[in-house]
């Protein structure tokens, strides 16, 4: 069970927000993350509960994006692309889920998310490279790494701040054992 902390702050006419109490969370683990969890923590020298809210602060922490109001559209794109694979197979979103959440908050035109690429962040890798070959638009940023080419092609056209990658794959090293 995780807790997590809230602040009890005064409000006008005597009402009480309830930001610093604590509540318990319960949460449904299979075998082999309840064992991961208990055998890091001991490695760690911590509790249980310890380590529980640390992945939870770690994980808000690292979508923070998803809680910023400021952050439509487009400004979404970098964090969906770092948790393309663990969105799709833990949280299993769907391409409508997906659209409400880029731009379910009326983004400006400049910032709204075509379907087209929405989808993208849904497929598999090999039918990312398939899509992505068959994509105009796409062809000018072609990597041997399919995720390289996907982030290349959409920080190019939402013209998000970050650099293009440029990588290719590299030639395979020989070694002579003489």
């Amino acid at each position: 069970m995780a807790i997590l902390r809230r602040r009890i702050l005064t409000l006008p006419d005597n009402q009480i927000d309830l930001v610093d109490k604590k509540q318990i969370v319960s949460i449904r683990l299979n075998n082999d993350d309840r064992a991961g969890i208990r055998m890091t923590a001991a490695r760690l020298l911590v509790r249980e509960s310890e380590l529980y809210r640390f992945a939870v602060c770690h994980l808000l922490n690292r979508l923070h994006k998803l809680h910023d109001d400021a952050s439509i559209g487009s400004d979404l794109i970098p964090l969906f692309l770092e948790f393309r694979e663990e969105f799709n197979n833990q949280l299993s979103l769907k391409k409508h889920q997906l659209f409400k959440i880029f731009n379910g908050r009326t983004p400006p035109q400049n910032k709204f998310v075509a379907m087209a690429d929405i989808e993208l962040l849904l497929l598999p890798q090999h039918s990312v490279r398939q899509r992505l070959h068959s994509t105009q638009e796409a062809s000018g940023h072609k990597d041997a790494s399919t995720e390289i080419w996907l982030k290349n092609y959409l920080y190019f056209k939402y013209q998000l701040d970050g650099d293009l990658i440029n990588m290719t794959a590299e030639e395979p090293i020989l070694i002579d054992n003489d």
